[in-house]
């Protein structure tokens, strides 16, 4: 029996997201005595696969096939199923992302799995087993049983972190043994975005609302992302308005994110933006009315104009780094 993970990978490379869940299998692997073992496919190099050892992962199946670029829901899992039987998988885990979310439950059904998505930790009983997860945006946590044999979880972002644990690492070729009828989906064309840090995984975001009274001012925001070396986000009325584009919404029906600190500018803190920025582990409110809901959320909270506040901010960062 054993631990398998999914890690994406994005051309070739993994991100943070697959390192925090090769730390999480390694954690989980010396909890209940089994293997941590990893799941690759598409194109991947060696060199790029040995990473996940410095993370505690002992053995990686990989299906070098191109066609996986595509990331087709249907065709991942069915390979993630024959990656599973046969290294006889207990704990199949994916990460909390969109095609982590897609696949997680066609994965349950095909080998009939007990499914917890967004979990936040490791178990805290093994037999039975049971793992929690955050509910009602943060506000309460579900304790939850599974009693399948099988077990697929998928895990928060940045709900773990990063542990290192240095291991030798088995590298092995498996065929999943797909056909082109497999793969049903065909990408046309591609838009990437470049040079900025991504919302999912970054651990500082800087994030505006309406207080910032227009897309002009969003340059304070910007410079002071910049500063930190952190991702831009917004709440749903500035995407809306179109002073910023729909991939920095963050909240219940925008993108769900945890990072290590969450600023707040100008931010009411309505209840759908707080269920999607409410496990940040640390949050920093600016907004000019102090009865905003954002200051029952925050951990530090400044009662001023955003606009105002943000220069004085962004001069402290620059003559803190210039120390």
């Amino acid at each position: 029996m054993s631990i398998l993970i999914y890690t994406e990978n994005w051309d070739g490379k993994f991100k943070k997201v697959s390192f925090e869940l090769a730390s999480y299998a390694a954690a989980l692997a010396e909890q209940t005595g089994k293997q941590a073992i990893a799941v690759s496919l598409g194109e991947v190099e060696n060199s790029e696969l040995e990473k996940l050892g410095q993370y505690g992962i002992g053995k990686i199946v990989t299906a070098q096939d191109k066609r996986f670029a595509t990331l087709d829901n249907k065709a991942i899992t069915k390979a993630i199923a024959a990656a599973a039987k046969q290294v006889q998988a207990e704990v199949i885990i994916l990460s909390h992302d969109n095609l982590g979310k897609a696949i997680a439950p066609r994965l349950a059904i095909r080998c009939n799995a007990g499914l917890v998505t967004a979990v936040t930790g490791l178990p805290e009983s093994l037999n039975p087993f049971i793992v929690h997860k955050n509910v009602f945006t943060g506000k309460a946590i579900a304790h939850i049983k599974i009693e399948k044999e099988v077990k697929v979880l998928t895990l928060a972002y940045n709900s773990f972190g990063l542990n290192e644990k240095h291991s030798s690492v088995e590298i092995t070729s498996f065929d999943p043994d797909l056909t082109d009828s497999d793969f049903s989906m065909e990408v046309l064309d591609t838009t990437k975005v470049t040079g900025k840090v991504l919302l999912n995984e970054a651990d500082i975001v800087v994030s505006g609302g309406r207080g910032m009274k227009s897309a002009d001012n969003w340059y304070l925001i910007e410079e002071l992302a910049e500063e930190l070396g952190a991702a831009t986000a917004c709440s749903r009325p500035v995407s809306d308005e179109g002073w910023r584009p729909h991939d920095e919404h963050v909240g219940q029906t925008g993108k769900i994110i945890s990072p290590n600190l969450y600023f707040a500018f100008g931010i009411s803190g309505a209840i759908q933006h707080l269920g999607g920025v409410s496990s940040s582990k640390v949050i920093v409110a600016v907004n000019k009315d102090p009865e905003a809901p954002i200051f029952e959320a925050a951990d530090y909270g400044i009662t001023g104009d955003a606009l105002k506040v943000l220069p004085e901010l962004i001069q402290a960062v620059k003559d803190t780094k210039n120390q």
